[in-house]
């Protein structure tokens, strides 16, 4: 377990997460505008 944190850092699983959720709202983005754009 121990050997698992020191090879990944906080910092990563944050950025990592960060990058999820931005990956998301631009997904969600442009999604949104073709929708808007078909009609």
């Amino acid at each position: 377990m121990r050997d698992m944190e020191e090879k990944f850092p906080r910092a990563l699983w944050v950025r990592l997460f960060v990058y999820l959720i931005a990956g998301h709202i631009f997904a969600a983005f442009i999604y949104l505008l073709f929708e808007v754009g078909a009609k």
